[in-house]
């Protein structure tokens, strides 16, 4: 067993790919004279001091449940920026400008419920900012829950982004409903050229797949994998390149200045 299924090295092997969601969703977010800023699920902290930088923060607070990646994320660290350990979706806090979340809040569950628990930790006129995979659907993310299935019957690891993720259209109302006078949802489609179709193995490895590296020995975890990947290339074919189109949700909403209240 491992003791931290996330590896930096790992996630990173496609930097340039999941970064554009991530400024993508920094973009949405409005000026504001040196907010407070929080980062939930701030992985290995490198965009987070770059957040930092451009919303020109007072101070930015990196959260991450990760280890491994709270490890990496030191080397950012700073007088104005911090990180620290924390489950995203038990979070609190109060007296926040900017609650920013980049690729986490797919881990926990309940969205309705952390969402009303992040609102109701900003300042009057205060922004949230959420990116999310919406790729359930995709042969990379099924394949992998239909072997998770044969692999371990009813205790099976739970794929995220199918049980979790709402619909678009559902944000859109939760916004409205927990008091954001302005919002941004879209569902994005990410068009990621990839060397092989091979690839998607690894582009996998570094996020869904790692709910499967929690539970398995590292022999079990290869054999995991060795027959994911048989699988996933039967379907996808031996492509090279490979057009690995990755559907994702950006939402964005700002509170009315003077309704800061908890509800």
């Amino acid at each position: 067993m491992v003791a931290s299924p996330w590896d930096p090295a790992q996630y990173n092997r496609f930097t340039a790919e999941r970064e554009q969601p991530f400024w993508d969703l920094a973009s949405l977010i409005e000026p504001s004279p040196s907010p407070l800023v929080v980062d939930l699920g701030c992985g290995d902290g490198r965009l987070t001091a770059a957040l930092h930088r451009q919303l020109g923060a007072a101070r930015t607070t990196g959260v991450d449940s990760s280890p491994s990646m709270l490890a990496k994320a030191t080397t950012y660290a700073g007088d104005d920026v911090r990180f620290e350990p924390g489950d995203i979706g038990e979070w609190r806090q109060t007296e926040i400008d900017i609650v920013f979340s980049n690729a986490a809040l797919h881990w926990v569950s309940d969205h309705s419920r952390v969402l009303q628990r992040w609102r109701d930790a900003l300042t009057s006129g205060g922004q949230l900012a959420v990116q999310m995979p919406a790729n359930a659907d995709h042969p990379s993310h099924r394949i992998s829950r239909d072997l998770a299935i044969n692999w371990f019957g009813d205790t099976a690891p739970r794929d995220p982004v199918a049980e979790n993720v709402l619909r678009p259209e559902q944000y859109a109302e939760l916004l409205h409903t927990l008091g954001f006078e302005r919002q941004h949802v879209r569902l994005q489609v990410y068009g990621h050229e990839l060397s092989s179709a091979a690839e998607v193995v690894e582009w996998v490895k570094g996020t869904s797949l790692t709910r499967f590296r929690a539970v398995l020995t590292d022999d079990q975890y290869d054999q995991f994998v060795n027959e994911y990947r048989r699988r996933l290339l039967a379907e996808l074919g031996d492509a090279s390149p490979y057009f690995y189109a990755f559907k994702r949700i950006l939402l964005w909403g700002s509170l009315r200045e003077g309704t800061a209240e908890r509800t």
